[in-house]
């Protein structure tokens, strides 16, 4: 739909600039005239079109978003215009994706357009629901300065969080793929090399040394089957994870997992305390609050019960109330929530909790990693020594048969 630019007047003289959507100009020219009696001008703003195909599969990261809300709040309260301050911005920023939307921002801003409405036309499917919406919410209070500072402490809260996560898998993640690839070299190169000395023996082999050689002859015929039979099932599992139902049941799953659903609770729960407090801090409505966390959330059976929350709020009673039906939700999370809003102090009550969440969260991410190293090396140490008894007890059977 195209959108336009106008300048109108009130009877009193008193001119007013603004832009509108409309799919014509007459349709446009009557949305105007609902609001102020005489349109003096109004002309299309031209929409501007990427020439970067790989544009929209960019991600913008945690960390970018940290750094551009810490420079839109360095520079508006060094009392720069906002379009200016898009623009210093948008040179600053070392994220091209993020650069080239800002730079899309700026041009929409110049002509007249909000500054929240410019990020939801242009990053709507590149900028978190969180940042779109706090920007809104400063906007439409007249204290962008403050949402930007908050939108900064919560990005990079969520960017540590997931560095310190990253972190401590990386060398859990290392191993694994040097044994995959040891075990790959073993069962396609080394087995079949000594599988034609075994077969020259007149010996009979042990069960442990039959097992190794039909292995790695499984292996040898069917790697490439396996390989696109995982990819298929990876596949089908995101396929059916995207739908409604299938989202919800996977959540779930995740939630029931040993150790790890329980990160994966804590780690919701976090979500939604950081992202319900910065909104309300922003000095967003509560629905719409409900609404924005719940959609941030990304477990959706956790996200579907803080939806679920919305009919009950509205009809008047207290969201600490309507939580209180929620399965998955933490009890602490249900009961400070309450404590928070009964008290008046929801927004300081959710950001103690938030980072009491993320503690957990990293405490917890520690703890099953421990667990998880020894895991590893106890598998590989049975694969060792089943490796070694398959080929040294052929051999030993072979020296027990000469003497």
């Amino acid at each position: 739909m195209p959108t336009y630019k106008y300048e109108g007047a009130y009877a009193s003289g008193e001119r007013v600039t603004g832009i509108v959507e409309a799919v014509s100009q007459n349709d446009a020219v009557a949305q105007i005239r609902q609001n102020c009696e005489v349109v003096l001008s109004l002309k299309e703003v031209p929409r501007v079109v990427t020439r970067d195909p790989l544009a929209r599969f960019r991600k913008i990261g945690a960390k970018s978003l940290a750094l551009t809300c810490r420079q839109f709040a360095i520079i508006l309260k060094a009392g720069l215009p906002l379009v200016q301050t898009v623009d210093l911005v948008a040179g600053q920023c070392g994220d091209k994706a993020l650069e080239q939307l800002l730079r899309q921002v700026s041009e929409d801003v110049s002509n007249g357009w909000p500054l929240s409405y410019s990020l939801e036309q242009r990053g709507g499917g590149k900028l978190p629901v969180t940042f779109r919406e706090t920007v809104r919410a400063g906007e439409e209070s007249g204290d962008l300065l403050s949402s930007f500072n908050r939108l900064a402490d919560y990005f990079n809260r969520m960017s540590k969080t997931r560095d310190s996560v990253v972190s401590a898998l990386t060398y859990p993640a290392f191993v694994i793929v040097v044994a995959v690839i040891v075990v790959a070299i073993i069962m396609g190169y080394a087995v079949p090399t000594f599988t034609g000395l075994f077969e020259s023996m007149d010996i009979e082999l042990p069960w442990v040394t039959v097992a190794l050689i039909a292995m790695s002859n499984f292996f040898q015929k069917h790697t490439l089957t396996l390989i696109g039979l995982i990819a298929l099932a990876v596949l089908l599992v995101r396929l059916y994870g995207a739908t409604e139902k299938g989202g919800v049941v996977l959540a779930r799953a995740q939630l029931n997992l040993p150790i790890l659903g329980g990160i994966v609770r804590m780690s919701g729960a976090s979500q939604f305390a950081h992202t319900m407090s910065t909104l309300l801090t922003a000095g967003m409505p509560i629905l719409q609050a409900i609404e924005v966390s719940g959609r941030t959330m990304t477990n959706r059976c956790m996200s579907g019960e803080v939806l679920d929350t919305l009919p009950g709020v509205e009809g008047g009673r207290p969201l600490g109330e309507c939580m209180r039906y929620a399965k998955e939700l933490p009890a602490m999370l249900v009961q400070m929530t309450a404590v928070g809003e009964a008290t008046g102090s929801m927004e300081s009550t959710l950001r103690v909790l938030a980072e009491y969440y993320d503690n957990e969260v990293e405490v917890r991410t520690k703890r099953a990693l421990s667990l998880l190293e020894p895991a590893i090396i106890i598998v590989l140490a049975i694969f060792v020594v089943f490796i070694l008894m398959a080929v040294y007890l052929p051999m030993f059977s072979m020296y027990g048969g000469i003497g």
